[in-house]
């Protein structure tokens, strides 16, 4: 198929779009580019669990119906291709932000948009705002055309491998700038030894300074809570809750099937007054000990995605080599060349029959 073109200000994109679960096809998209906006080559990709649930089915019935088909993938990096602000230039290598607020889309400020944006209370909780791979076409298609704030430059000390992680180490960011000020001094208790656990306590650790002495992780898997170099390491299954240490702020990153003992266990060992920050994804409605809850004054909140605002010190960790000594655990062997929608089907076939420890990256050759 011939590369993507320019046609007075119509952006044409290769995309490879899920028509439904485990289908993918190659198809065309056309696009407007305005003022405010940049056109981005996406050059490295990185599979979410989130993309896998799209393509898998295991989203409800009528949410794939209402979203596909879509290009997946919103954790990535690309190459401007054209910009219409000078501060981001073309050929610039920058972290795509997959959060778009309305008034973002709309070239216009927050006062313009809903309420959430009208108050502050969030870009998060945008009503008007799309989020990339998810109700709107992502990262898998060779021109992306959205809001040139939203294409953050990435800094030369940063490699490419590296700054690919920046959109899921900012969630963790987000969920955890809540709590800044309580991080200084408190003991903190990351639940998973998944990616997006490790990730929340790198972030802890590289950006927040909460150090080994103050950072539990729990885990169910030796060789994965092995990698938590950084932290005191606890295996779930051989704790006792009942007598063990109490923490000041909790984190639940496991998500599925465990999000119910996990949060649960964070209760327990949480003290009053404490913080539960709740990052794992679950399809299904999870019981919690609300009791305890009550009785000991604990603060809940969910916190899943991010902003442009929380890429910035990320990045900025991400300079410093010990950082990238920590990231460089979860990343593969080798990235995974997609040069079409079958090759892009079987990478996703096989992430999700391989749910391993690390990333899989996604090298686009378009």
């Amino acid at each position: 198929m011939e590369q993507a073109k320019f046609v007075q200000n119509r952006i044409q994109s290769r995309a490879y779009r899920l028509v439904k679960p485990h289908e993918v096809i190659e198809t065309v998209l056309e696009k407007q580019m305005h003022d405010w906006d940049v056109v981005v080559e996406p050059t490295l990709g990185s599979v979410c669990h989130a993309d896998l649930r799209y393509f898998s089915g295991q989203r409800r019935a009528e949410v794939l119906e209402k979203k596909l088909p879509m290009a997946l993938i919103h954790e990535g990096i690309g190459i401007v291709k054209s910009s219409g602000t000078p501060a981001v230039k073309t050929g610039q290598r920058v972290v795509i932000v997959p959060n778009i607020q309305g008034y973002m889309l709309d070239g216009t400020d927050p006062m313009n948009c809903c309420e959430s944006c009208r108050s502050g209370k969030g870009v998060n909780y945008c009503t008007r705002g799309r989020f990339l791979g998810s109700g709107t076409d992502g990262i898998a298609q060779s021109r992306l055309v959205f809001p040139a704030a939203s294409a953050i430059p990435i800094p030369d000390e940063v490699p490419d491998e590296i700054a690919v992680l920046t959109e899921l180490s900012s969630v963790s960011y987000q969920a955890l700038h809540h709590v800044a000020d309580a991080l200084k001094s408190a003991q903190v208790v990351v639940f998973g030894d998944g990616p997006v656990g490790y990730l929340a306590a790198a972030m802890l650790h590289h950006v927040y300074g909460v150090s080994q002495d103050r950072l539990t992780v729990f885990g169910a898997v030796p060789e994965k809570l092995a990698q938590f170099e950084f932290a005191t390491r606890r295996l779930v299954q051989d704790y006792d809750f009942s007598k063990g240490e109490k923490y000041d702020v909790a984190l639940e990153c496991t998500g599925g099937k465990f999000s119910e003992s996990a949060i649960n266990q964070a209760i327990e060992v949480l003290n009053p007054g404490g913080h539960l920050i709740l990052m794992g994804v679950t399809e299904e409605r999870v019981p919690i000990n609300t009791r305890d809850v009550l009785e000991k004054g604990i603060t809940m909140r969910g916190s899943s995605r991010s902003s442009i605002d929380d890429f910035i010190p990320v990045l900025e960790a991400m300079k410093d080599l010990q950082c990238q000594k920590t990231l460089r655990k979860l990343l593969p062997d080798e990235r995974t060349q997609i040069q079409s929608a079958e090759d892009f089907a079987h990478v996703m076939e096989f992430a999700e029959s391989n749910r391993g420890w690390k990333k899989i990256l996604l090298n686009f050759k378009w």
